[in-house]
């Protein structure tokens, strides 16, 4: 940036005091909440985070430094909650994604299983299911996600040959429950970002962000981001 198109010093003492005018706003709004989604508070939130932004910004531009602390932007975040204050009924959406890359330790998995419910005189959709694995990995994951819940899937994945990608967990607020069978047919359709009372997020991303962090900040840096993270509303 040239010298012509920098802030002056006068302009970033400007955001300084914008910053701190926002944080005095946000106290404020913070002690005087209605409840636990009062929508002052998130509008002093965003308030504070453009104000912390922007002096981020001119005092890099005019000083080349920058803030200890990191606000997140408001851009990533959670829509403003509209549902229930008291919400009668929840959903918990989970999605976790995997990669097969052992598929012959998933083979195996799955037919040891196949052998086993086999052996115990199960029925005929065992003895199907052994003489249906072979080499087919889509047989193995029925075999596998039918026999064991998903969380103990997730604690033994390596064991199944499956590799972790990012996961998430969404619990939405409902006015109502729903009737029996309404949503099976398409049951993430209905999931509504502003009845999120919250997230908790897996990512590698995570660790990319404070891996970089590190690397141009120092050994001294402030980390901004960790692999696992709960995003209120």
């Amino acid at each position: 940036m040239s010298d012509a198109a920098q802030p002056t010093a006068a302009e970033v003492r400007a955001a300084a005091e914008a910053v701190k005018a926002a944080l005095d706003r946000h106290l404020a709004a913070v002690e005087r909440r209605s409840g636990e989604d009062d929508p002052a508070v998130y509008e002093a939130f965003n308030e504070l985070a453009a104000a912390a932004e922007e002096y981020d910004e001119l005092l890099y531009d005019r000083y080349d430094e920058v803030t200890p602390f990191e606000i997140p932007g408001t851009e990533d975040s959670l829509p403003p909650y509209t549902g229930p204050e008291e919400p009668n009924a929840l959903s918990v959406l989970i999605r976790r994604d995997y990669a097969v890359v052992e598929p012959q330790r998933l083979l195996a998995q799955a037919q040891r299983v196949a052998d086993v419910e086999a052996d115990s005189d199960l029925g005929d959709g065992a003895a199907a299911a052994v003489g249906t694995i072979g080499s087919s990995v889509h047989a193995a994951l029925g075999v596998l996600f039918g026999e064991y819940e998903p969380d103990e899937i997730a604690s033994r994945h390596k064991e199944f040959g499956l590799e972790e990608g990012d996961s998430t967990l969404w619990v939405t607020a409902s006015d109502e429950p729903a009737e029996p069978g309404e949503w099976l047919d398409a049951p993430f359709d209905q999931a509504d970002p502003q009845r999120v009372v919250c997230r908790f997020d897996v990512s590698s991303v995570f660790d990319d962000e404070l891996d970089g962090d590190l690397a141009d900040d120092g050994p001294d840096a402030v980390a901004g981001a960790t692999e696992d993270e709960l995003e209120p509303t």
